[in-house]
């Protein structure tokens, strides 16, 4: 019988990412000290994961992945759709990188970046979320951001993008954007409320590639 086959999810070594066998993932977790991973059964359980906290995860994946009870759907409610939602896709880790962010009840392109060579899913999201930001103060609207990333949510508040990615040649134009978008936070304001998609109840957010 095949062996069934599984995502390895580093969120702290000396290279973070999501690896498709246990080799490499412990070739990226060997003699780091608390070092910060875990196997998903999915590439789309890995992809949640690696955009979330290791806290959230590092329990039993069966108590991560099982169905919200209806008290919890009813407290979390459903999406204000007066908003707009931005997500990035990403070939590999790096790999082929793109962004964009839609409105949330039609799904219309608002903006659509890409696609960078050499990019990350992570550095992705940074930049659509701040993107999304210059583009609803830009419009003067007040409709308020979702973003699955938990991780670009925490890089905009620290108004940097903490990738380990390497600069290279390849993605040098992308890390150009990176410097533009850390710039706009350091000398914008904005009143636009981010929002963690909820992905357990309302399924994929709609700016969502659909590669999976």
């Amino acid at each position: 019988m095949a062996k069934k086959r599984k995502f390895y999810v580093v969120w702290q070594g000396k290279r973070t990412g999501i690896f498709e066998s246990w080799a490499d993932c412990r070739a990226q977790i060997s003699g780091v000290a608390g070092a910060q991973y875990k196997s998903f059964e999915t590439f789309e359980m890995a992809k949640k994961a690696y955009n979330g906290n290791y806290e959230d995860f590092k329990g039993t994946t069966k108590s991560k992945s099982k169905t919200l009870s209806p008290e919890e759907l009813a407290r979390i409610g459903e999406p204000n759709l007066y908003s707009i939602s931005v997500d990035a896709a990403s070939s590999g880790n790096p790999g082929i990188m793109e962004y964009q962010g839609v409105d949330t009840q039609t799904k219309q392109v608002l903006f659509k970046m890409g696609p960078f060579a050499q990019g990350t899913n992570n550095i992705g999201e940074f930049l659509a979320l701040v993107h999304g930001l210059a583009f609803l103060k830009e419009k003067k609207s007040d409709r308020i951001i979702y973003t699955d990333s938990r991780i670009a949510m925490g890089w905009v508040r620290k108004k940097k993008c903490q990738t380990k990615l390497a600069k290279t040649a390849k993605n040098a134009a992308l890390f150009e954007l990176v410097a533009r978008a850390e710039q706009w936070l350091q000398k914008s304001s904005y009143t636009t409320t981010i929002v963690k998609w909820e992905t357990k109840a309302w399924g994929e957010i709609p700016a969502d590639f659909g590669r999976k």
